[in-house]
């Protein structure tokens, strides 16, 4: 996938980059001052932002609810429960990964897609697509379903190749967008990518970034995606990324009163 550098655009990642370094040195500092519901209380954001960009209209509120009452909520579909209660698994799975140092591959991808559309699409869980898919109000078609697994064998090299290489934010970054481009299964990719960026991302020592679902915030995500994927330029999505990770980083330290 060529990808096209704009000078300027690559200046401004840089000085954010640098930003984010010099704020995760601070957050380290002040690990102390962490407790573990601060933690839950981002995650619960994540998973509800999240789900919130494919059309989940369940709320914080509500979300919280599901995942950590195991309450039902009234006037919502079974499958948004779902998504609710399979995100926050999927996100503890991670936790675990992070923890055990485990390295990304192929098992990890699809054990994440299994357990995002568990009970909501078993046949097709942590399995890739068999047919082609068309993304609603996107000019990107993604690959043909026999191209799937060759790309991301290609994927697996390539990030086999960048990962001692690439800053690991931007490293995250490109995780998330080459694995949405590919878009290697019928249904669940956005969650998942965003799941894998994150990962790579704790497992480097940052927070979860929390990409927003709110109507202006996920219309300037797709943009940035559809520019990388239809130009080949995906500075503009790198950055997006950055800005975001940055974003929560702040949000910690003021938490925590640092």
């Amino acid at each position: 996938m060529n990808k096209i550098a704009n000078k300027e655009t690559s200046l401004e990642l840089e000085a954010i980059l640098t930003e984010i370094d010099t704020l995760k040195d601070r957050l380290q500092q002040n690990r102390h001052l962490q407790g573990e519901k601060v933690g839950k209380a981002f995650e619960l954001e994540y998973t509800y932002e999240s789900n919130r960009i494919e059309g989940n209209t369940l709320t914080l509120q509500e979300t919280a609810l599901v995942v950590e009452k195991g309450l039902t909520i009234g006037g919502k579909s079974l499958r948004e429960h779902l998504e609710a209660i399979n995100h926050s698994h999927a996100l503890e799975y991670v936790a675990e990964l992070v923890k055990d140092k485990t390295a990304l591959s192929e098992t990890i991808v699809l054990n994440i897609h299994k357990l995002i559309l568990q009970s909501i699409d078993n046949e097709n869980a942590g399995i890739y697509r068999k047919i082609q898919v068309l993304i609603s109000g996107a000019k990107h078609i993604p690959p043909q379903p026999f191209l799937v697994p060759v790309q991301m064998e290609s994927f697996f090299i390539w990030y086999a190749e960048n990962k001692e290489i690439l800053h690991p934010v931007l490293m995250a970054a490109e995780i998330h967008e080459r694995l949405v481009t590919i878009h290697p299964f019928i249904d669940g990719n956005g969650r998942t990518s965003r799941l894998l960026m994150n990962l790579y991302l704790l497992q480097n020592g940052y927070p979860i970034a929390i990409l927003k679902g709110d109507t202006e915030s996920k219309l300037k995500y797709y943009a940035t995606l559809e520019t990388s994927q239809s130009s080949g330029n995906n500075q503009p999505f790198l950055f997006l990324i950055a800005q975001n990770l940055k974003d929560s980083i702040e949000r910690i330290l003021r938490v925590v009163g640092e």
